[in-house]
């Protein structure tokens, strides 16, 4: 059995004891290290280089948002994979989080057994994005980016086929890779086909990224009603 080495950063010691202690109970997940600050992350997944950082947004010295950044634009974290943790479902810090380069976002309140999965998802390479509130806040927050598409991303979207575009709005308005399928009529295998592919266009590391990229690209509509979760990519 493989396992999944994890990095808690939390500002609160007794949440940090708890989450580490949760961590080490899963026989495929092992808490390396806890931190709480923002720099101190960036230190400490630097030298242990574990397959996934778990974030709380708003941390003393440097917050989660700035580190999640940070971990992912150097080459020696950039495969660390970042999932951030927030107090609210309407956090406005979420979006940029996202857009930081972070994997997906839970809840604090979420049940320890969902928190172990969504580490586990993460950690695998997926994006895990809390169901229900996903959506609703990935739309209220891309009202607020400037009008206009990036010019590089705009040359990057200009690279992807009708059929690529078409899979893409369906990961952004939060379609697992199953319902994608089944909506487009084509094989599962073709999916992850065209979804590794838009990976590569766009540029982008996970899903989640490929959700950001979508609405900053005008590909969807910020505020369109959301037609399934954002969860495992299947």
């Amino acid at each position: 059995m493989s396992v999944s080495t994890v990095l808690v950063a939390d500002d609160q010691a007794l949440l940090r004891a708890g989450l580490r202690m949760l961590i080490d109970t899963a026989p495929d997940l092992e808490a390396v290290g806890e931190v709480g600050t923002g720099r101190e992350a960036v230190e400490l997944a630097r030298r242990l280089r574990p397959d996934l950082v778990l974030m709380d947004v708003r941390m003393p010295d440097l917050d989660g948002i700035k580190a999640t950044e940070l971990i992912r634009a150097d080459p020696v974290t950039a495969a660390v994979k970042v999932m951030m943790l927030t107090t609210f479902d309407l956090d406005e810090y979420v979006y940029a989080a996202l857009r930081a380069g972070a994997s997906g976002f839970l809840l604090k309140d979420a049940r320890p057994g969902d928190l172990l999965e969504a580490l586990r998802v993460v950690a695998a390479g997926q994006a895990l994005l809390a169901p229900s509130v996903t959506m609703r806040l990935i739309g209220e927050f891309a009202r607020r980016e400037p009008a206009g598409v990036p010019g590089a991303l705009a040359a990057r979207l200009a690279r992807v086929s009708g059929r690529e575009r078409e899979v893409l709005v369906l990961v952004a308005r939060g379609l697992a890779n199953p319902r994608i399928a089944e909506r487009l009529g084509l094989g599962l295998a073709t999916v992850k086909t065209h979804i590794r592919s838009l990976l590569a266009k766009l540029d982008v590391h996970d899903r989640a990224q490929l959700v950001i990229a979508a609405y900053e690209g005008g590909v969807v509509t910020a505020g369109s009603a959301p037609v399934g979760d954002l969860g495992e990519g299947g």
